[in-house]
Parts: structure tokens; sequence; C-alpha cells
């Protein structure tokens, strides 16, 4: 079985956000990173090598694979910010429908630059999903 890279690590979050070579991308990392906190109290951590998260979880497969994840979390790419916090989306509907610019697969949220997007619902987004997670693992 190949080993995981996403991995919770001791890398320097600030390090991380102040080493991106777009000044925006640094400002809006900073921002999700206080909606991530005030949702959460906890404090960031690097997952791997690109990804912020908080809290963590431990899941299992059938297959036996198994691991350790942050349980939400977010990458400023090149292209976008990816946002890791949920694989329910259906059950936030109305509050993507009024978001603004973004996109979504499976258990992402793109968005392009905080400015195309209600930072408020934004935040209202990520503090609901993180509550649901967390509910989900006491089951």
């Amino acid at each position: 079985m190949a080993e995981i890279k996403t991995k919770k690590n001791d890398g320097d979050v600030m390090a991380f956000i102040n080493a991106l070579p777009e000044e925006r991308k640094r400002a809006d990392a900073l921002a999700i990173i206080e909606m991530m906190r005030k949702a959460t109290g906890h404090e960031p951590v690097m997952w791997g090598t690109a990804i912020v998260g908080f809290d963590q979880y431990h899941y299992k497969y059938d297959s036996g694979h198994e691991a350790d994840m942050c349980l939400i979390g977010f990458s400023p790419r090149k292209q976008n910010l990816t946002l890791y916090i949920t694989q329910d989306f259906d059950k936030y509907e109305a509050l993507l429908s009024k978001l603004g610019k973004h996109k979504t697969s499976k258990a992402c949220i793109y968005i392009n630059k905080l400015s195309d997007v209600d930072t408020n619902l934004l935040q209202k987004l990520i503090s609901a999903t993180y509550k649901d997670e967390k509910k989900k693992l006491k089951k």
C-alpha cells in the first residue's frame, strides 16, 4: 500500500503562507485561517506540504486502509483557494447559492479569490460544515 503523503507535521504554517508569491493569496489565506480558527477553536497545522488543517479525525476504509486527516482545511493553490470542508455540499445548497463565484467537487470548494464571495456567508458555511462533521464523528 502506498504511503500517505498528507500527514500532520510540524511545518511552520506562517512560513508556508508567507512564502506564497502573491500578496492577495497571502491575505486571503490569512483570512481563511481566521475563519477556520473561529469555527473550530483549533490552531492551524500543516498537513503534507500544502494543506493548512484544523482539528483531525481517524478514518478506516473497508479495504483496511486507515489514516488521520484534518477535519477541515484549505490549500492556497496556484489556480484557486481549495477548501476541504465537507463531503455533503447538497446539504448547504441554500448557502452556496448565495455565496458568490465558486465551484465544488465531491469534497472541495474552489474559490479564485475571497473578493469573489460573501465572506460572511463563507464563515457561516465553514462553521456549519465543521459542526456537522464533528457530529458525524460522534455517531
